[in-house]
């Protein structure tokens, strides 16, 4: 039914679209903007969605930031910073900086931070990000040392987006639950309604502290609404009651682009799809144990095809496993293109002339899976497919069950190898080879700060990993971002809009 209202809206022509409506969020400097989940708590700590880091970006800081540009760390909360060691961190807080309650941000409150993150049982959702934290300490009115349990080479990224800084007067006194209804961060917006489910202001701090990397932010207001329908946010868009939205369907995008009022940016993201295999044999003997097989897989699909063709928006083949733009993911590894005819041969090779039957499981993307079930049946892999949720499909790899899945990860828009492959191939309970050689070099990459070092290891594992064909790497997944003309703003492939950054036309 969206789909063909849009049609209709677009038919109609652009008198229809209601240009005084499209205008009004410019004229009243009110951005509005939809997602489709609804966050059950507004407290970043205890949730763990993509939407919930994007409010996180925009309400708290953190005493880094990334610059998605140059890629370099800067100071934020922390004037300046410094690596003592490899396992110890030194920050020099910055003098007044306000918290949207007017209170003065202090050091007390980063040790306090600190120290709450690090409490166990408090019911924390994101726990990874400060898993390495040993400690905290004030060493001075304004520093502050942070003490690893062991070199952690992501403790930079982790102090730069998933720690932020709370007023701990306000934190102690209200709990999550308080701040999970009226969040109290430093950020460049604050939010001043919300409606469980339905709603959130964000109003710009106007007290927002100069020379923050982040920028001043130049909106005056940012209105969220819940929307769980993608074709009712299409149609709002259209008809100028949204100004922004993301994740929006290929077909849906291309339609959009028609309508004279609206912008459709696709930008790529750190997600990417893949094939992984039973090479270890968990799930008992399989075909996928064989080297051959697994090469088999590689030829037989067309990922440039389902790339250009079915996922659209700019996705890219990928050949390493890891995503191209992350922390030492070298593509310089081995390649597999499409070639049917060699994809028989070693299946032949591997003692399967006649192809053979597997089970396949999946969470999404079925109209990406489709196709490449249908390369497969051409060369004699006839499949079983077990489509669900992705909790379950999860479970059911890491309870050994599964000889081959079609998965995807998005490395949580963590910008460095060790936030996938390692994930994958360093003996945890999802690696499904089990290389020791591979778990080596990924533990050598991740036991140092030296980046030489560490993207030197970190070759030696993706180059093996693709050798041995333990995972087939398909595609980047781009989001469509679909736009008012009025709004000038830049897509980041870390997938987190960053507002603070926008500005009207």
């Amino acid at each position: 039914m969206g789909l063909a209202l849009l049609a209709a809206v677009s038919a109609a022509g652009a008198s229809t679209l209601a240009p005084t409506s499209a205008f009004a969020s410019k004229a009243n400097d009110t951005l509005n903007i939809a997602w489709e989940r609804e966050q059950p708590t507004l407290d970043y700590y205890f949730q763990n969605s993509r939407e919930g880091i994007i409010i996180n970006r925009h309400v708290w800081d953190c005493l880094l930031w990334l610059d998605p540009k140059s890629g370099e760390f800067k100071g934020l909360l922390a004037k300046s910073y410094k690596i003592v060691d490899d396992r110890t961190f030194e920050f020099e807080i910055r003098e007044g900086v306000k918290f949207h309650d007017g209170t003065t941000l202090t050091a007390d409150d980063v040790v306090g931070t600190i120290q709450f993150l690090t409490k166990p049982d408090t019911g924390k959702m994101q726990n990874q990000p400060v898993a390495w934290i040993d400690r905290a300490e004030k060493t001075g009115p304004n520093s502050v040392r942070i003490y690893a349990k062991d070199t952690t080479p992501l403790a930079l990224l982790y102090l730069s987006a998933d720690i932020p800084i709370y007023p701990m007067a306000y934190y102690d006194k209200v709990g999550p639950e308080g701040m999970g209804v009226k969040p109290i961060g430093t950020g460049p917006y604050k939010v001043t309604e919300v409606e469980p489910g339905k709603r959130i202001v964000f109003e710009k701090n106007a007290d927002y502290f100069k020379g923050s990397p982040k920028g001043q932010p130049k909106i005056g207001k940012i209105v969220q609404r819940t929307i769980p329908d993608v074709n009712t946010q299409i149609v709002e868009l259209a008809s100028g009651n949204l100004d922004w939205i993301f994740k929006v369907p290929a077909d849906q995008a291309e339609k959009l682009e028609t309508l004279p009022n609206i912008t459709v940016k696709p930008a790529s993201t750190m997600r990417i799809g893949y094939l992984t295999f039973d090479a270890a044999g968990r799930s008992g003997e399989n075909p996928f144990q064989k080297l051959e097989v697994r090469q088999a897989v590689a030829h037989a699909i067309d990922r440039q095809a389902i790339a250009d063709n079915i996922v659209r928006g700019g996705s890219t083949v990928v050949h390493s496993a890891c995503y191209p733009e992350q922390f030492g993911c070298t593509q310089d590894v081995a390649k597999y293109d499409y070639d049917p005819k060699k994809a028989k041969e070693l299946l032949a090779k591997a003692g399967y002339p006649d192809g053979f039957k597997t089970d396949i499981y999946a969470y999404r993307d079925r109209n990406y899976l489709e196709p490449m079930i249908g390369y497969l049946s051409a060369i004699g892999i006839r499949t079983d497919l077990h489509f669900g949720k992705y909790a379950a499909t999860r479970d059911a790899i890491r309870s050994s069950k599964v000889p081959f899945a079609f998965m995807t990860w998005g490395s949580g828009s963590v910008p460095d190898v060790d936030a996938i492959t390692t994930v994958f191939f360093g003996g945890g309970p999802d690696d499904t080879s089990m290389d020791a050689d591979v778990q080596k070099w990924l533990a050598e990459g991740a036991s140092t700060m030296d980046e030489q070092v560490r993207k030197t290891a970190y070759a030696k594992a993706l180059s093996k990993i693709a050798d041995q064909a333990y995972w087939l790497p398909l595609f980047t997944y781009p989001t469509n971002y679909a736009m008012t003309k009025d709004l000038d703003w830049t897509p980041t492939a870390d997938e987190i809009p960053r507002f603070f950054t926008a500005s009207w036309q």
